[in-house]
């Protein structure tokens, strides 16, 4: 499958690297330009382009940006052709992103993000840290396996990233509409949890939106309260004890 990302953070450059791994032909472009990103691209298998090109003759657009900044790729996508599926593994964080009113009021994050840039899209791989991604993948057959939350409007589209999330090393949980995309955002039980299939399926029911917010914000308190870094594990731990 021919797959254009953009955005080549910690998500987006592992992303690139797993699903070039895979034999999907990637291509991969920034903010900077591609002589940027020429090493990386280069390391994972990857061609380094330019936004305009990253959508280019591809069947998917993977999105790896900050959340505030997607309104930048309305007129970049709208060079995509129609039926290119487009993917969103964005996270809004007010501290960083700065307030947005629509989302703040309940709008879910990737509606928001479908309204901006012109386009539908499905959301996934958003539900993870990034060393989840690199580091936690497992074979199809393994009963612990983690599973990450798919959800969008188009079966098609749903099914194509679905498999690629599956191609990454997870379980692929479909978690119904766009509209109900809230309920894997930060703050929810679903997120960040490294959960297994049936306990995902369970943390998706249980999510609570009203909460979710007020628990995003306590775990980012909570992290820069603390006076050392902490570990993969704690993190993961905290999520679970601040959403359950």
């Amino acid at each position: 499958m021919k797959i254009g990302i953009i955005g080549t953070g910690n998500v987006g450059a592992t992303l690139a690297r797993k699903l070039a791994a895979c034999g999907h032909q990637v291509k991969i472009a920034n903010s900077r330009g591609p002589q940027s990103i020429q090493h990386l691209a280069s390391e994972i298998g990857a061609k380094a382009v330019t936004k305009e090109e990253v959508v280019s003759d591809v069947d998917v657009v993977i999105i790896s940006i900050p959340f505030a900044n997607y309104p930048d790729l309305k007129q970049t996508l709208s060079k995509a052709p129609e039926k290119t599926v487009v993917i969103d593994t964005s996270n809004y964080y007010p501290a960083r992103d700065g307030a947005i009113k629509e989302v703040d009021d309940g709008k879910p994050e990737s509606v928001w993000v479908s309204e901006q840039i012109g386009r539908p899209v499905i959301k996934a791989w958003n539900a993870a840290l990034a060393a989840t991604l690199a580091d936690k993948g497992g074979p199809a057959e393994s009963s612990t396996r983690i599973a990450l939350p798919v959800a969008g409007g188009n079966i098609y589209a749903e099914r194509i990233a679905q498999d690629l999330v599956e191609d990454t090393g997870f379980i692929a949980l479909a978690a119904g509409t766009l509209e109900d995309s809230w309920r894997q955002q930060p703050g929810t039980p679903a997120y960040c949890t490294e959960l297994t299939l049936p306990k995902l399926r369970l943390a998706l029911l249980l999510a609570d939106k009203a909460r979710a917010p007020q628990n995003r914000d306590a775990l980012i308190a909570k992290f820069m309260a603390s006076d050392s870094q902490l570990t993969h594990e704690q993190i993961v731990a905290l999520n679970r004890a601040m959403t359950a």
